[in-house]
């Protein structure tokens, strides 16, 4: 009988897409196991789309009183499985390590985990990921990530031609520390088109009160918010000269893609562990972005152009 592995990685989107590595090393490293990943609903279409995992099951992380969804979970976790991988390695899925069958091995922090992962201080999200899988039997490999960028959907929606460069000027609404400040980014649009660039603007519905402001001071600038999903993102950046912007998850996705990334970070962001990381993908970070001078910026982006 196939080997039955679960993985648990809920999100957000930048640690899922650090999780791409640990993904295919797994499917590489056990490739007759059935393996399924345990996350939450929106990154359910990704990971569908990739040949990583066997079935996406979605994880409503209720209330621990929520009857209901509290005896699915504890049906979920005794599936037959004869590995659980906790990526998440938080306090709550901790305690899901209580509710599996015995016998089950439990990778992951939980103090009655089977296999305990050790002491990842001053190690990267890629690299603990990464590692929690080889100790289940993971074969290190490179992700192939041709599903991400197959649709089509920028040639048929936008019509943009290279060169251009893409700008992530937003973040997180809970988090506007994250954010370098809007007059910055409307002088690296200008820089860009006069260095011959088109600068893009990017980001979901989530994301327009931002790209709007952007967009009203810089005419240059091609607005592209709220354009669908991150297929369409995907294509998009892969297409770019260079992409630059805050701690958020479609920068990591440009740096995994090795595409020349440039991330701004500020005191919220540990860099030991959550840099982003490709073949060339840079950051800078201050304590408070408001610090960062756009002339600090501008010249480590000439050197990515380069």
């Amino acid at each position: 009988m196939n080997e039955r592995i679960l993985l648990i990685k809920h999100g957000a989107l930048g640690d899922i897409i650090q999780g791409f590595d640990a993904f295919e090393s797994l499917r590489k490293g056990c490739p007759d196991a059935h393996i399924s990943l345990l996350t939450t609903k929106p990154y359910e279409k990704l990971m569908k789309s990739s040949n990583w995992f066997d079935e996406v099951l979605i994880d409503q992380r209720a209330t621990a009183w929520n009857i209901f969804q509290t005896l699915r979970l504890k049906s979920l976790l005794r599936m037959g499985w004869d590995k659980i991988i906790d990526l998440q390695c938080s306090k709550r899925t901790a305690n899901y390590a209580r509710l599996v069958s015995k016998g089950t091995r439990w990778f992951g922090i939980a103090p009655n985990a089977t296999d305990l992962m050790p002491d990842f201080t001053g190690i990267t999200n890629r690299e603990r990921m990464l590692a929690a899988v080889i100790m289940a039997g993971a074969r290190k490999s490179e992700p192939n990530l041709s599903f991400l960028t197959s649709s089509a959907l920028l040639t048929s929606l936008s019509g943009l031609e290279p060169p251009y460069a893409v700008i992530l000027p937003s973040s997180s609404a809970a988090k506007p520390s994250k954010r370098w400040p809007i007059d910055n980014y409307v002088k690296l649009a200008r820089a860009l088109k006069k260095d011959g660039l088109q600068p893009v603007l990017s980001g979901t519905e989530i994301d327009r009160p931002v790209t709007s402001e952007m967009a009203a001071a810089c005419t240059d600038c091609l607005d592209l918010t709220g354009k669908p999903n991150l297929f369409f993102l995907a294509e998009l950046v892969l297409g770019s000269s260079l992409v630059i912007g805050n701690d958020t998850g479609p920068v990591f996705l440009a740096a995994r893609l090795n595409v020349p990334t440039l991330m701004l970070m500020g005191a919220d962001t540990d860099a030991s562990m959550s840099a982003p990381y490709g073949k060339k993908a840079r950051w800078i970070q201050k304590d408070k972005l408001e610090h960062l001078s756009f002339e600090e910026v501008w010249e480590t982006a000439k050197l990515a152009l380069e």
